[in-house]
């Protein structure tokens, strides 16, 4: 459990910290003069300058940051964030973005050499590893729910009286539920690496669409390229995932207008963090998929056009070139402040849920 803890904090802060190296590396390749980076937040622990650059590391372990010359004060200098042509700014800007967007393809890529999670039909027998059926959605109050099986469990065998079958596929389930109806049965359940048995009551007579368990049942099996066609399907991974995110938000946005439930749950850093030792547990390729993922949902929040994130800070650079003159600084710098402060107190909303949810 400590291993996992720490495997999942790490993850985090790494992802914090490749982000801020995308703005680094694209700043030097310019030639802008970076003045710090700094590995965590102050106060400073320790620092080391290398050339023209500050490396330290800093007290509060949440991310990393990164000081470029001239992009808050506005010199004009040929070595400032300022004095650079404006398609170097928006790049520097971006540079953060499409880091998260690179360590996806690339996780995704190892995703794809190890063994891709997919979901699969029944009939499907040929080059399968480690086929499995699994619970993709459980009712609540129901009778799965109340027995305290989970979303990804996976059901290796069902027993009923002193018979155990070998589940490995959906249908098997279905029928063996449907027979059992008011009697107790015996799954075993895998969940990650534990395995145990858990006893409940199929219902008789369930709600409409229910089903006796009260559970949705998926087949899935990792499935696995070449090393040489990985990457490629790494990538087009990425890109449709983003594509199914776009498009979540979307939808929840026109759900939110026509004033139904938007089917989003905010979650803050305990959430997330929660998430990642839960997937932690059910195996490295999973694991590294949702890291993937996570880094598509944080690259396209940052570039959401408002103050505090990269998307602000290009919405601005639009802004100014277009005027041909840049905005006033201490009207930039309230706004940041104010959202700032907003995006706090938003994120100490959803962390005071977050954990209410795990007690």
């Amino acid at each position: 459990m400590a291993l996992t803890i720490i495997i999942a904090f790490i993850s985090l802060i790494a992802l914090m910290v490749l982000h801020e190296f995308g703005h680094f590396i694209l700043a030097k390749k310019f030639g802008v003069k970076v003045e710090e980076f700094g590995l965590g937040y102050p106060p400073r622990i320790l620092g080391k300058k290398i050339g023209e650059t500050l490396y330290s590391l800093n007290l509060l372990p949440f991310g990393a940051f990164i000081k470029i010359y001239g992009e808050i004060e506005r010199i004009k200098s040929p070595r400032s964030f300022t004095g650079r042509p404006f398609w170097q700014r928006a790049l520097i800007i971006l540079g953060g973005v499409i880091s998260f967007w690179v360590i996806s393809a690339i996780l995704l890529s190892i995703v794809m050499g190890l063994g891709m999670p997919s979901i699969i039909e029944d009939e499907q027998d040929h080059n399968l590893i480690n086929p499995k059926v699994q619970i993709a959605s459980i009712v609540p109050d129901s009778p799965a729910e109340k027995a305290g099986l989970k979303v990804g469990d996976s059901i290796i065998k069902f027993q009923i009286t002193n018979y155990q079958i070998p589940i490995t596929k959906v249908a098997e389930v279905q029928d063996l539920t449907n027979k059992s109806k008011g009697r107790e049965v015996t799954l075993t359940i895998q969940r990650g690496k534990e395995v145990f048995d858990i006893n409940l009551v199929p219902r008789i007579s369930p709600p409409s669409g229910e089903g006796p368990m009260g559970i949705t049942l998926v087949r899935t099996a990792l499935k696995s390229y070449p090393w040489y066609i990985a990457p490629i399907e790494g990538i087009k991974e990425t890109v449709n995932l983003t594509i199914m995110v776009l498009e979540g938000w979307g939808q929840a946005l026109i759900n939110l207008i026509q004033k139904k439930p938007t089917g989003v749950e905010l979650m803050g850093p305990v959430g997330i963090f929660n998430l990642f030792t839960q997937v932690s547990r059910l195996g490295l390729t999973y694991f590294l998929q949702f890291v993937a993922v996570i880094s598509i949902f944080v690259a396209l929040f940052n570039l959401i056009p408002i103050p505090v994130t990269d998307g602000g800070k290009l919405f601005i650079l639009f802004i100014e070139k277009i005027r041909g003159k840049a905005l006033n600084q201490k009207i930039e710098q309230n706004l940041d402040i104010v959202f700032f402060a907003l995006l706090i107190a938003l994120m100490i909303w959803v962390t005071i849920k977050d954990i209410a949810r795990l007690f």
